[in-house]
């Protein structure tokens, strides 16, 4: 009986030995048409994406400014000025006090109303969250262009309110004064990706099963203690995520500070991805080397954030599946 089931057990399991032993090429002929569908992506991700991080590393080796035919190869020395460059390290101040006002912001007060449009119970709901993501899917340089309208100190609708309220004797110049420029940047900005916030958190409510609120209210649980005891501790594990992915949206913010103040006033919004720009291409005598160099710095602390993401989706799932 055992030699039967011996002969039997080889002959079930023969045949996977040679699938084992196949080589790269079997498996991946086998898989060809999985392959030949990625092709594009891949073709397109190369070139998009690939290329432009190698070349911005060959770039910053060198003393060029894009145009003309001589590259000189200075080394390091791109590197070693981007060090050394005041502005360079203002710039990347401002970045981190947008990271850290609007962040928490955004956060916070995405969480309140995502608890609030969460209820079923709410009229209106789904058009209150459409009307908070039309922002998001909204061009950011059409809305940094009609905010310079809005916020004009001549004639701008916000300055006029505030002087019919009698709020303000004079008009207020809030893109123009280096004591409001950073702050009405950051209230757009905020205003522009609340949506995208927003649904982060209500999908992480999403995943909260109705039982466990069944259950709460059977214990006598209300409103209150459901949010205490239930909602809220099933959502920290979301926080890390969020938290993080917001801060990597918030460093993005090039597109808006150059149609509102292009950094200005007096390098009062300028973001290390304006400066970038100004000096590869914006200035009387572009320094694309130079921008590189700034560009590669820029994408390693971009890089670092990824990996406190990484390592905060594995302390969410863990924490996500110890509960």
């Amino acid at each position: 009986m055992s030699s039967v089931t011996r002969e039997g057990a080889a002959t079930v399991s023969g045949p996977a030995v040679p699938a084992r032993r196949r080589g790269l090429a079997a498996r991946i002929w086998s898989e060809r048409w999985s392959y030949a569908f990625l092709l594009p992506t891949l073709v397109l991700f190369g070139m998009y994406t690939v290329w432009p991080i190698i070349s911005s590393l060959y770039y910053s080796l060198l003393d060029w400014n894009g145009l003309g035919a001589e590259r000189p190869f200075i080394g390091l020395a791109n590197y070693r000025e981007a060090f050394g460059d005041p502005l360079f390290w203002k710039s990347f101040g401002i970045t981190l006090v947008i990271i850290a006002v609007t962040v928490p912001l955004r956060v916070g007060l995405s969480l309140l109303v995502a608890l609030v449009l969460n209820n079923p119970r709410l009229p209106l709901a789904k058009l209150f969250r459409t009307a908070l993501f039309v922002p998001v899917v909204t061009t950011t340089a059409i809305i940094g262009v009609v905010m310079g309208f809005i916020f004009d100190p001549a004639g701008g609708p916000v300055n006029q309110l505030l002087l019919d309220l009698g709020i303000v004797d004079q008009p207020v110049d809030f893109l123009g004064d280096p004591a409001s420029s950073l702050w009405t940047v950051m209230g757009v900005h905020m205003w522009k990706w609340f949506g995208i916030t927003l649904v982060y958190w209500l999908a992480a409510l999403q995943t909260i099963p109705v039982t466990v609120y069944e259950a709460a209210r059977t214990d006598g649980a209300g409103g209150w203690a459901s949010l205490r005891h239930v909602t809220l501790p099933m959502l920290k594990p979301f926080l890390i995520i969020i938290a993080l992915l917001t801060a990597i949206e918030t460093m993005q913010i090039f597109d808006l500070v150059l149609t509102m103040t292009n950094g200005g006033p007096f390098f009062s919004t300028l973001t290390t991805e304006v400066y970038i720009y100004q000096q590869a291409f914006a200035n009387s005598t572009p320094r694309l080397g130079y921008g590189a160099a700034l560009g590669v710095l820029f994408g390693l602390l971009t890089l670092a954030f990824a990996g406190i993401q990484a390592i905060g989706i594995r302390y969410a799932n863990r924490a996500r599946s110890g509960s």
